[in-house]
């Protein structure tokens, strides 16, 4: 019974050999570097022959001025990220769900998911033409009601603003379509006997289909909780300025500075560690509330 088991599952066991050693190379192996946050690098000096410094780089770390500043710039751009990122795609889902005309409907879908596959190389410098406060047609319309232009980029104040709903529009209509697919499994029968005792659609809506897609609906907030230290790198390293580090620098940005424009390997790993450290706690906290509050288990 085992042999023939094992020569049923062998070739699944190959198929996913390819991915294994893909993680193990670039995911387990760099693990090891993480010792450089706890040893002073020295340029020409084999790796395990640098001076050993315990704590200092994490005590540096915390006693830089920006530090506290940059903590919280993440955590506000990713928190409201994760909020809204939940919110809209749930909101255009029931909207799409209500279009009965099938062509419309595959119509809006394709334009909203289309963003999704473009970089923020490409996103970055269109927003940056679109926001420009001199020749950017949102600052022409702004204009045009006797507005003074806003600096969306360096404006301390509009940048956060703009960082989180410039990654909602690129990212809601991939979720969207997470949502969708959890209110195909709705029973329809259930409307049915809706209709039947007078409910509208509202009412519909909020007494059968919200209570449906409610497990989905929490599964995927509180997996969303590991993601609260990545306030999304590229987007923020393609749209920011020293005009807005007060209000845009996250930790990405920090290590990137620090590591490799400063030169502080060392430094910029135990900054890099400690987010990993956190994250690792988020991730288990929310796998826990998944399964607390969703029934949803890996194994």
């Amino acid at each position: 019974m085992l042999s023939k088991k094992w020569r049923r599952e062998f070739p699944l066991h190959l198929m996913i050999l390819p991915g294994l050693i893909l993680i193990l190379i670039y995911s387990y192996v760099p693990l090891f570097g993480l010792t450089l946050a706890f040893q002073k690098f020295l340029p020409g000096r084999p790796f395990f022959e640098n001076p050993w410094v315990g704590f200092d780089h994490f005590k540096y770390v915390w006693d830089m001025p920006n530090s506290l500043r940059v903590l919280w710039n993440t955590i506000y751009i990713a928190g409201f990220k994760i909020m809204l990122g939940q919110i809209v795609p749930i909101t255009i889902a029931l909207l799409l769900n209500e279009i009965r005309k099938g062509w419309l409907k595959r119509g809006v879908q394709t334009l909203i998911y289309l963003p999704h596959f473009l970089s923020w190389i490409i996103l970055g410098g269109i927003l940056i033409d679109i926001l420009s406060p001199s020749q950017g047609i949102v600052n022409q319309i702004v204009k045009a009601f006797g507005f003074e232009p806003i600096y969306f980029l360096g404006d301390n104040r509009w940048f956060p603003i703009t960082i989180v709903l410039s990654d909602v529009w690129k990212e809601f209509g991939f979720n969207t379509i997470v949502y969708l697919a959890a209110l195909t499994g709705v029973n329809p029968s259930l409307y049915e006997a809706a209709v039947i005792d007078g409910a509208n659609r509202w009412k519909q809506t909020l007494n059968i289909t919200l209570p449906s897609i409610l497990p989905i609906v929490i599964l995927l907030a509180t997996l969303s909780l590991g993601n609260v230290l990545n306030a999304g790198f590229d987007q923020v390293f393609n749209l920011y300025s020293p005009s807005v580090y007060e209000s845009g620098d996250i930790i990405d940005t920090l290590v990137f500075r620090v590591g490799l424009e400063e030169a502080q390997y060392s430094v910029a790993t135990a900054i890099g560690l400690f987010k990993s450290f956190v994250s690792f706690i988020m991730i288990s906290l929310s796998y826990f509330l998944a399964y607390r509050l969703a029934n949803y288990r890996i194994f």
